[in-house]
Parts: structure tokens; C-alpha cells; sequence
């Protein structure tokens, strides 16, 4: 890593309407960098676990993790010696238009496809897959046309998440964030307890250490895995929302290191857990596991609860990553217009325009691990290494050392060589 950003002049700074500076907590900034990353992610970090094996996801986690917290570093110490105030903004100063719409691209596709994911799982939580899966309501209710998945869907949208997305300033989700952080270590603390108390019973299963190679193709599906673990610590998207409003780099590197040290810590005990559980029956979203013919010999009601503390916990996350989307559409495609917090009329039309996409796309596509395979080999990867790596070599200001440069060409190096690999074996896969 860098040299940790020394200066404690505000990054950006923000301010009421009356001209006194506005300063949100260090606290309330882990919450929203955890919120940003502890997303769908989680959901299928136990599949991870059963593709890679125990010890390589555990190094996995621990290595995407400190390659994160570089690639943030890069980003706040250029934002700070230069005078842009967005990621768009950023690459603007490096690498001219195309480098701001390259990034504004690969946000819209990485957000909207978490979004997308945040209700896949929710729909998959209150309606279930099929008849082999069903959703809490069905159990509750028995099946019926008011609680399919399209109509389900459709009043959480419209009714839970759409007056949270018309906030207008990111720090006004801080709450929702503390919440859906809470929510997020309960469901890691429940799956804990059902693990253990498996483990006593001799009801678990016996988890693979290491991967099970069988073959040459079975080599390279090993890497098909690794772009979930990057989309599920990906969150450079809202590095600068979160960073603005909080003031001081420092800090926000604080707040990062803390929300990453947290978030891999749940990812990898939801992870084993989950895995311990469910073995190698371990589905892409594991929520669906949580049925009542999971087979696990848990109490239906244990299982409701853990399925419900999550989809609520996607429900306050949707908003925060809404935020960042939404605004980068904005400056996308009205760049000199003014803030788009002050415009009514295009706040409420691109928010309601995003919502409504959200949730039609999220009907018609049926898995979380097909988006996050695609996601984490191109937009994803492109976010959260390659563009700050880029930045740190292109070195407009002068400021990255020799040992920031070999940092960013391995990081780099490291994505392509990866998202080449995993693209390859998605295509090899589907053309056999």
C-alpha cells in the first residue's frame, strides 16, 4: 500500500444551505462503506466455499480484501491532490472523457445488476423457486397469486424500499445502514448457532479443505468463483459519496480498514458455516436452503427467521447502492445540469425510472450466481482494480511511489489474468 494520506483538510468539503459544514460520523461511515459491501454478496460465498475449498477461500477473502484497501488508498489520495469529486471525476483527470465513461459504465452495470441481485434473493426469500423451494409466504399461506414472486416483489418495491431511495443525501441513510449491518450479524450469529448445534448433533457436513480437482476443466472452474468473492467486496462506487460527506481522508481510510475487517470477518463465518450446514448441497443463493425441506432438522421457525433478517437486510442496502447509481446516470447523461438533489422533477423521474428496471429485470432473470459470475469478470473488476491501479500508474500528480507502481501492475495484472480466465471457462462451459 501507499503512504497513508497524512493531511487532514476536508476531502470535499460539504455544507448546509446556510454555509456551516456539515460532518458525519466516523461511525456512521463504517456503516456505509459495511452496507455497501455486505450486499448478495454473503449469499453466495458459501457456494465459494464448495467450489474452492475451505483454506483457498479463507486466503481468497483475506488477499481481495487488502487488494480493496490498496485500490481505496489510490483513489483518495488522487481524488485529494487533484480536484475531482466524484470516481468519474477521478479518471476525467487521468484519462480525459473516456476514462470518466468508462467508470460511469461500469457503475451502472455493477450497481444495477446488485439491485437486481438484492431482489432476485428477496423474491427467492417471500415466493421461493418453485415447487422444490418455497418462499416464507407460501409456507405461511400456502401458495397463492398475491404472493408470487411479481406481486411480492412489487409491493416491497413500492412500498418498503422506494421512500428510502427518495432521500437525498447519502448520509441520511446512516440508520438504515446500522440497521442492515445489525440484521447482517444476526443472520451470521443464527447460522452460527444452527452450525454448532448440528456440529453436537453429528448432523453436519464434513467440508473439503481443499478444492476437489478432477480434471483440467475443474482447474479453471476454480476460477469461475473468485469473481463472486470481488463483486461481494466491490463498493468503489460509493468511496467518494461516503468520503465527501465525511470529510477528512483519514478518516475514511479508517472507516474503510474497520468496514473491511468486519465484512471479511462475516463473509468467511457465513461461509464455513453455511457450508457446515449444507455441504455439497449448498445452493448459489443459500437463503434458499432455508426452507422447510432443507433437510437440516431445524425448526421451521428458526428458518423463517433467518431467511426474513436478511431480505430485510437487502431491503435497507438497496437504497445506499441506488445512490450511487442514480448519480452517475445523472452526470452520464445531464452533465450540465445542476445538482441533481435540487431538481425535483429529475430526482423523482430517474429514481422512479431505476426502480421500476430493478424490478422487472429481477423477475426475468432467475440466478444470483450467473450475475455474479458476469459482473465480477468485467464491470466489477474494472471498478475496484484495475481503473485505481490505472490511476496510481498514470500518475498525473506526481505523487505514486515505485513500490505503488509494482503494487498496481500486479493488481492489475492479477484482474485480467483472472476475469480472461473465468470469461474462458463460461463460454467453454456453455458451448460444451
Amino acid at each position: 500500500m501507499g503512504p497513508a494520506i497524512e493531511a487532514e483538510a476536508p476531502l470535499l468539503p460539504d455544507r448546509h444551505q446556510d454555509g456551516s459544514e456539515k460532518r458525519p460520523s466516523l461511525p456512521g461511515a463504517v456503516f456505509n462503506v459495511a452496507t455497501s459491501i455486505i450486499g448478495a454478496g454473503i449469499m453466495s460465498i458459501p457456494a465459494t466455499l464448495k467450489v474452492l475449498g475451505v483454506i483457498p477461500a479463507f486466503l481468497m477473502i483475506v488477499l481481495i480484501g487488502v487488494l480493496v484497501e490498496i485500490s481505496v488508498e489510490f483513489m483518495l489520495r488522487f481524488t485529494y491532490s487533484g480536484q475531482a469529486r466524484t470516481y468519474a471525476g477521478l479518471m476525467r483527470e487521468s484519462f480525459g472523457l473516456c476514462g470518466a465513461v468508462a467508470v460511469q459504465i461500469c457503475v451502472m452495470i455493477t450497481n444495477l445488476g446488485c439491485l437486481i441481485m438484492y431482489l432476485i434473493i428477496i423474491g427467492d426469500v417471500l415466493s421461493g423457486t418453485g415447487a422444490d423451494h418455497l418462499g416464507v409466504l407460501q409456507e405461511w399461506c400456502s401458495v397463492h397469486w398475491w404472493n408470487s414472486r411479481v406481486v411480492a416483489l412489487l409491493f416491497i418495491t413500492v412500498f418498503v424500499m422506494l421512500p428510502l431511495l427518495l432521500y437525498r443525501r447519502v448520509e441520511s441513510l446512516w440508520l438504515s445502514s446500522a440497521i442492515s449491518v445489525l440484521l447482517a450479524i444476526v443472520f451470521v450469529g443464527i447460522c452460527t448457532a444452527m452450525a454448532v448445534a448440528a456440529l453436537i448433533q453429528g448432523e453436519t457436513k464434513t467440508p473439503r479443505l481443499l478444492p476437489d480437482l478432477d480434471g483440467g476443466v475443474s482447474f479453471f472452474n476454480l476460477f469461475t468463483a473468485i469473481p463472486v468473492i470481488v463483486t461481494a467486496f466491490t463498493f468503489h462506487f460509493n468511496v467518494h459519496a461516503i468520503g465527501v460527506e465525511l470529510g477528512k481522508p483519514s478518516d475514511m481510510m479508517k472507516a474503510v480498514r474497520i468496514a473491511l475487517i468486519l465484512c471479511a470477518a462475516i463473509y468467511f463465518a457465513i461461509g464455513i458455516f453455511g457450508y457446515l450446514l449444507f455441504g455439497e448441497g449448498t445452493m448459489d443463493d443459500i437463503l434458499v436452503n432455508f426452507d422447510q425441506s432443507s433437510g437440516s432438522g431445524l425448526g421451521s421457525l428458526l428458518n423463517d427467521v433467518v431467511r426474513l433478517s436478511y431480505a430485510l437486510h437487502l431491503m435497507l442496502v438497496f437504497p445506499l447502492l441506488n445512490f450511487s447509481l442514480r448519480a452517475n446516470i445523472d452526470e452520464f447523461l445531464f452533465p450540465k445540469k445542476p445538482n441533481l438533489a435540487e431538481d425535483n422533477n429529475r430526482f423523482v423521474a430517474l429514481t422512479l425510472a431505476l426502480a421500476a428496471l430493478s424490478y422487472i429485470l429481477s423477475i426475468a432473470i432467475p440466478s444470483i450466481w450467473y450475475l455474479f459470475q458476469f459482473m465480477g469478470s468485467t464491470s466489477a473488476v474494472c471498478l475496484a482494480f484495475i481503473f485505481p491501479g490505472a490511476v496510481a500508474l498514470r500518475d498525473i500528480h506526481g505523487i505514486s511511489t515505485s513500490r505503488d507502481k509494482i503494487v498496481a501492475t500486479i493488481m492489475i495484472s492479477l484482474a485480467v489474468i483472472t476475469s480472461f480466465v473465468a470469461i474462458s471457462t463460461n463460454i467453454y462451459k456453455m458451448v460444451i
